[in-house]
């Protein structure tokens, strides 16, 4: 019985106990801020993108020339993904009236365990919206 006694008064197993409890729930919190940081990226590039079609466009340049400049400048997004919206048509614009660009993206998250729990893939949009001069 003595032997018992003295195994359980050890604490030689008190370190790896405490690591297994803590260690999943330190990986989620770092995965997490990690998907954070990728969706928070995506929507500062489309919100950006927006911006600058939106004032391409006011300036003069038509669809075809706003598209190709949104889709050149994507950064590290999938070019693929990114979903262009210009309201109103270049032909139907005039000035003072209102020129709209709307951006939409879809981040896929790579974390299978936030996957299951978030919406997978994260829908972002953005608009911007300037008079044309």
């Amino acid at each position: 019985m003595r032997k018992f006694a003295g195994f359980f008064k050890s604490m030689d197993g008190q370190a790896l106990v405490e690591m297994a409890v803590t260690l999943p729930v330190l990986l989620l919190l770092f995965m997490g801020i990690f998907e954070f940081g990728r969706i928070l990226g995506a929507y500062m590039i489309i919100s950006d993108l927006a911006r600058e079609g939106a004032r391409y466009g006011v300036v003069g340049h038509d669809d075809a020339e706003i598209e190709t400049l949104v889709s050149s400048r994507h950064a590290w997004l999938d070019g693929e993904k990114i979903n262009i919206i210009i309201t109103p048509p270049f032909a139907e614009r005039e000035k003072g009236e209102a020129l709209t660009v709307k951006i939409d993206y879809a981040v896929d998250l790579l974390t299978p365990f936030l996957s299951n729990i978030l919406p997978n893939p994260v829908q972002l949009s953005s608009q911007c919206l300037m008079r044309v001069e």
